[in-house]
């Protein structure tokens, strides 16, 4: 096993001329996914990976200076590509890994036939025509209290973000997998996703985006959907599900699982 395939914990699953990669977001892991990759396996060859400061990853490896950007994340996308011989492939991005899609699909677009972004947003910060959801108070505060307290803040922050009840399994999954990371390596990527701003590359991106949006989630406003939609450089398409919540393919997969399956087998290009 290779460096790339062992500080990943990279796993191919399944079969398949066809190869789809499954990307997760903040806070979580390649576990995210457990309900999708059942209805995978048997037609596609499944790429599942851990981003770098995942509870599940050697935090020895965890470089504060290269993942101060999302361009560090996207470079280790795109080792983890080459490392496999990955010629083509269908990208399944959550949250903040939807942007390392789009930044790494800027410099090989040949490497991915489409982008499926799940909670993607390229800026949380509002600014002058631009509402991303949250002023630079809140996440000053948010920061301050992660720092404070990390354990009290993964248990008040996992309900707020995954939506819906309390004592839901999906809530107790969010708050393990948060808490699994080492508080200041937690800190450090929400310091680089809350504060990225990835608006100037989005009209660099040509390859073909799907965006799906739940209709009610903490980090994403609905409307940043369809501000990717008009700017990125490429086709896309937009899909607001009647999901709650920034992990939706985790909270509530009876609604998303079927658009997601329906998204993954569908081409904007010949619709």
């Amino acid at each position: 096993m290779g460096v790339v395939e062992e500080a990943h914990n990279l796993k191919v699953l399944g079969s398949g001329d066809r190869v789809i990669v499954l990307a997760h977001g903040f806070g979580t892991d390649q576990s995210v996914w457990k309900h999708l990759v059942p209805h995978l396996v048997d037609d596609f060859r499944v790429v599942l990976y851990d981003n770098m400061g995942a509870g599940t990853t050697n935090p020895e490896y965890f470089d504060f200076n290269r993942y101060a950007t999302l361009e560090g994340y996207a470079y280790d996308l795109l080792a983890i590509l080459e490392e496999i011989h990955v010629d083509s492939c269908i990208f399944v991005g959550h949250s903040v890994s939807a942007m390392v899609g789009a930044v790494a699909s800027i410099s090989r677009p040949d490497f991915f036939s489409k982008i499926i972004m799940i909670s993607g947003s390229p800026r949380y910060l509002n600014d002058v025509d631009y509402y991303g959801g949250f002023e630079q108070e809140e996440l000053d505060q948010l920061f301050e209290a992660m720092e404070a307290n990390y354990k009290a803040w993964c248990s008040g922050f996992a309900p707020l973000v995954v939506g819906g009840d309390l004592e839901s399994v999906a809530v107790q999954e969010f708050s393990r997998t948060l808490f699994n990371m080492r508080p200041d390596i937690s800190l450090s990527v929400a310091q680089t996703i809350f504060q990225s701003d990835m608006r100037q590359i989005l009209n660099l991106v040509t390859v073909p985006c799907h965006i799906l949006q739940s209709v009610k989630d903490l980090a994403v406003p609905v409307v940043v959907s369809e501000y990717l939609h008009q700017n990125l450089g490429g086709e896309s398409i937009v899909e607001v599900m009647s999901s709650d919540g920034h992990l939706p393919q985790l909270s509530s997969p009876d609604i998303v699982i079927p658009v997601l399956l329906k998204h993954i087998r569908y081409d904007i290009s010949v619709a």
